[in-house]
């Protein structure tokens, strides 16, 4: 305790006051009791002795001090007025203690405060009534309550509402549990749905109860907007909306484990929608996509609403038939399928004809039994792609159901499709060659190459097996222009030698694939100049479907080749049912008549006015007339009077190799002179 006069001057004080105020010096009259603060406070609290003398108000004041071993103390220093008996101040009473303690939690308190004011986070306290007991400014942000609005209005009460109503009840109800972290919903005042990462903390009284919640919120609104769209795109197809391989394969893994429990059938329908490719390269990919989209609408409708369509390719589409396991209704909902995409489609004033090819796998109860569900997932996937490719080989436009004779199939083509790609190196493939004669004067007018494949354990293959699969892998790039090399080669050196006249000319076969290759005219002309062919002989021959798909890239590749001065040949004539348009406008040199017609030729005479007209109809349009499959002298003499300008076949001479084709040549020749 200490004494003052009216001026605030010690007059006494205690052995306690000393030691606490005065470092333990001896009181010195006449001086303030803050003396010994920094003269910054000992300023401050000369101006608010004089503000409690003025008003009359007792006075109250807080000082550092620094103790003789250097620790920082804080002193509260209080007083109260001695008031004579003519009710004047006489002098001042006051005490003193360490306030170092709760100083110091009040300035923590403080800062903590300003802290939690500057973090974007909300913190909100608030007791078991729902009254706000604190809220820093990044709660009044987020709930929408200015700085000067009671804590305890509507929109504050919602927002604690919001907390307590979507918090699990038994968080609170527990004894036990005094944390919570999770996301609640939040309708902030702009009206916009806020998602609200949350930590709760409760604090209870002794008894158990709760005193009050502790809560710290964050907006992830944004963050989980972006997350759930970064999903999506990992999820679902960017054109159509519909889910991607990832998520289908997921969902189809689902139903396979909910099967195991429930006893019932999956089924998954591979849907490839036919010649996209052609639309792309003909009409432009911008109509392909709109026919994609248009597509996968038919397919929305055409599935039943539990069905879940997704697109997993280009031109591939799924759809993923829970708890079917009917191998006749899964026949029937893939036959619905496909006959909704026939109708035609007008898509920027184009007319387009769709169709689809349809594979159907099935797993009925108790399929799964090594595999997991994901692994069978894939299996069923793969099993309704391999029965879709089954449906393309048998003409496109229908549905197939998977068997396992499919899947032997499928691994043997698998098997040869990876064979062919070694056999160019492994030098397995070779070249024999048939001649060509002219009907008139039996002269080897040329030969066409024929592609034979040496396999190691199949023997001697011709292209029928295996040339699908050259196209499918896209080694028929390679092994075609290995063909046009060859082949000029050999011509090449028999013309050299004189086995051949210098007006002889070889056939090579092109596949469609070839002919939408960009670069295919210049691989050809190199190997005119590599073997020194001369350009005009060199007969490239492609089949008249090829014509039918009318590819703009395919006709642009011909017209060069027929600029550079190449022959072109119009191979299996009449196999396809080409528009007599098409041979009117394409320049075709040669057209080889399909073998069908050439069989029954003379036979009753039933076709041969087909086979006449299609002469007479080629020689009007300066092209000459290749007759294939000749196989008797009634055949060779009926075509000769027909007008056929040359003439193919068993009968004319078998298919020999190169080394074979100089005697054969020698041959036919003494023949001819005998």
């Amino acid at each position: 305790m200490f004494e003052t006069d009216v001026d605030a001057r010690l007059t006494s004080a205690n052995d306690a006051f000393r030691m606490l105020a005065l470092g333990g010096a001896s009181v010195t009259t006449g001086v303030a009791p803050w003396a010994n603060a920094a003269p910054a406070e000992r300023s401050a609290a000369e101006t608010a002795w004089q503000r409690a003398r003025e008003s009359g108000t007792p006075f109250s004041f807080e000082f550092r001090l620094w103790k003789p071993d250097g620790e920082l103390m804080w002193v509260h220093l209080s007083t109260q007025p001695i008031i004579s008996g003519r009710s004047q101040i006489t002098a001042y009473v006051g005490t003193a203690h360490d306030a170092t303690d709760s100083v110091v939690r009040r300035i923590l308190s403080e800062q903590l405060v300003g802290l939690l004011d500057v973090t974007e986070d909300a913190v909100l306290v608030f007791d078991s009534r729902g009254t706000i007991m604190f809220c820093n400014d990044g709660a009044r942000r987020l709930i929408g309550v200015s700085d000067h609005a009671p804590l305890h209005d509507d929109v504050a009460t919602a927002f604690i509402e919001a907390i307590r109503d979507q918090v699990p009840r038994e968080v609170s109800t527990s004894a036990t549990t005094n944390r919570w972290e999770g996301e609640i919903g939040f309708r902030s005042p702009d009206g916009i749905m806020r998602t609200l990462a949350i930590t709760l903390q409760i604090v209870r009284s002794a008894d158990g109860t709760v005193a009050h919640y502790s809560s710290i919120a964050r907006d992830i609104t944004d963050a989980k907007q972006l997350h759930d769209e970064l999903t999506r795109q990992a999820t679902h197809d960017a054109l159509t909306g519909l889910p991607n391989r990832v998520l289908f394969l997921r969902k189809v893994a689902d139903a396979l484990e909910r099967s195991r429990t429930l006893k019932r059938g999956v089924t998954v329908l591979f849907i490839d929608l036919d010649k996209l490719k052609e639309i792309n390269d003909t009409i432009g990919h911008a109509v392909g996509d709109q026919l994609i989209v248009n597509i996968s609408k038919r397919l929305a409708s055409a599935t039943r609403p539990s069905d879940v369509v997704a697109r997993i390719g280009g031109d591939e589409f799924v759809v993923l038939c829970d708890g079917l396991g009917d191998e006749h209704i899964a026949m029937d909902v893939a036959e619905r399928i496909r006959h909704s995409m026939t109708n035609p489609v007008i898509i920027q004033g184009v007319e387009i004809h769709a169709s689809v090819s349809i594979g159907i796998a099935l797993a009925k109860p108790g399929a799964i039994i090594d595999e997991s569900p994901q692994d069978f997932a894939v299996t069923l996937l793969r099993n309704a792609d391999t029965a879709m490719y089954r449906a393309k080989q048998r003409g496109r436009g229908r549905c197939e159901l998977f068997s396992e004779e499919m899947r032997a199939n499928a691994k043997d083509r698998a098997s040869l499709s990876a064979q062919l790609e070694r056999a160019l190196a492994a030098e397995q493939l070779f070249l024999v060659y048939q001649p060509i004669v002219s009907s008139h004067t039996a002269r080897v007018a040329g030969a066409e190459a024929l592609l034979r494949w040496n396999h190691h354990e199949r023997g001697i293959l011709t292209p029928p097996s295996f040339l699908e699969l050259a196209e499918e892998s896209g080694v028929i790039g390679p092994i075609g222009d290995w063909v046009i090399r060859q082949a000029c080669a050999d011509a090449r050196r028999w013309i050299d030698d004189g086995s051949v006249d210098r007006g002889f000319v070889v056939h090579v076969n092109v596949a469609s694939r070839q002919l939408t290759d960009a670069n295919f005219v210049e691989r050809v002309m190199a190997s005119l100049r590599e073997t020194g062919i001369d350009v005009h002989q060199l007969v490239l021959e492609f089949t008249e479907k090829t014509l039918l798909d009318d590819n703009p890239s395919i006709l642009r590749t011909l017209n060069a080749l027929k600029r550079m001065g190449v022959k072109l040949a119009i191979d299996d004539f009449g196999t396809g049912y080409s528009s007599l348009s098409y041979l009117r406008s394409f320049p075709a040199d040669y057209l080889k008549l399909d073998g069908t017609f050439v069989r029954d030729i003379g036979q009753q005479g039933s076709d041969d006015p087909i086979v006449r007209s299609v002469i007479q109809l080629a020689h009007s349009l300066s092209m000459s007339v290749i007759a294939e499959w000749v196989s008797t002298d009634e055949q060779n003499q009926r075509l000769r009077l027909l007008g056929c300008d040359y003439v193919q076949g068993n009968h004319i001479a078998e298919p020999v190799t190169a080394a074979e084709f100089v005697p054969l040549i020698v041959a036919r020749a003494a023949n001819r002179t005998d």
